[in-house]
């Protein structure tokens, strides 16, 4: 039975799945517990689980994760909800230097199941430190697997197969989708839902290809849909998995429509974009009619509130790289 959910509800809903499906899972977090965090997506669950499986920890992401790491090698499969993504940097030498590493360091005999929930992304008005794009730093990183989703659907089935995962993921949100509404088929079984390391064509199209992710999806949809009036048929890709990246759909795609063009809110020196553009010029050159385009936040820290409409990518901002597409 389909019920129709925010994605905040979404992911909820999922949380809740998997901590009655598996009494190993622990959810911990700043704020997590009583409150049900900044975004409420743990709301009523400490209520429900008890504070032992839903823990309330002090403001220390390092200390979060380093805990986490310990819960995980005694059988424990932690989620872990770091509040906004300017806050992760504290936890990075963890990440880095401990769950990715450790079970590569013990030959296969030690895994890490923890869940890394981070809301990221702008366009919510909030100050310094609250609209982080931190994706392309744990992508580089051998040993984590990235993932980012940009719908209801999405988050319901994609946070449980996270948690039911024997590897240690960074789990994507996109802060400013939280409200935003679609049918989730609740009787689904998350192993029969799409596969969480596999991208998906979410619009068909003839012309262009776009590639997105989290919450740039939904901006590539309008673009698609505005395109459409004059006369121009986009194929929007939500990638979904950023590490590992699973391109298949792209390459299809890119050697029909000739044409590819990358966005995200992140800046593009460096960013997932050119690993992107990379990957297809190698595959799909001889299919390329136009350089692979890239649509960025720019090189600069996130701006004030204000002004954050004028860094974020836009309708427009798509559809101009379209256009410059078709110019070559």
């Amino acid at each position: 039975m389909a019920e129709k959910l925010t994605l905040g509800k979404a992911l909820n809903t999922g949380l809740r799945r998997a901590l009655e499906r598996d009494p190993k899972v622990v959810i911990m977090g700043e704020d997590v517990g009583k409150l049900g965090g900044v975004f409420r997506i743990t709301d009523g669950l400490q209520k429900d689980f008890g504070d032992d499986r839903v823990i309330d920890t002090p403001l220390a992401e390092s200390g979060i994760i380093g805990t986490a790491v310990g819960l995980a090698i005694r059988g424990y499969r932690p989620v872990c909800e770091i509040q906004f993504d300017g806050f992760v940097y504290p936890a990075y030498d963890q990440i880095v230097s401990q769950v990715a590493k450790m079970h590569y360091r013990s030959q296969g005999k030690v895994r890490l199941p923890i869940v890394i929930r981070i809301p990221f992304g702008g366009g919510i008005g909030a100050v310094e430190h609250h609209s982080e794009s931190p994706e392309a730093y744990f992508a580089h990183t051998a040993g984590l697997k990235v993932v980012a989703c940009s719908n209801p659907e999405d988050a319901y089935f994609m946070i449980q197969q996270a948690v039911a995962s024997d590897d240690p993921i960074v789990f994507l949100e996109p802060k400013r989708r939280y409200w935003e509404k679609g049918d989730v088929d609740l009787d689904l079984d998350p192993a029969s839902a799409h596969p969480l390391h596999a991208s998906r064509t979410v619009r068909p199209g003839t012309d262009v290809t776009v590639l997105a992710y989290g919450p740039m999806v939904r901006t590539a949809l309008d673009a698609a849909t505005a395109a459409q009036e004059d006369g121009r048929s986009l194929e929007v890709i939500d990638l979904r998995t950023l590490s590992p990246l699973d391109l298949g759909p792209a390459y299809e795609s890119v050697r029909r429509t000739g044409r590819c063009v990358v966005v995200h809110e992140a800046p593009s020196n460096v960013g997932l974009g050119a690993e992107l553009a990379a990957r297809i010029t190698e595959e799909c050159f001889y299919s390329l009619e136009a350089p692979v385009l890239r649509v960025t936040g720019f090189d600069t820290p996130y701006p004030a509130a204000r002004v954050e409409e004028e860094y974020l990518p836009d309708l427009d901002r798509v559809l101009d790289a379209v256009d410059r597409s078709f110019g070559w």
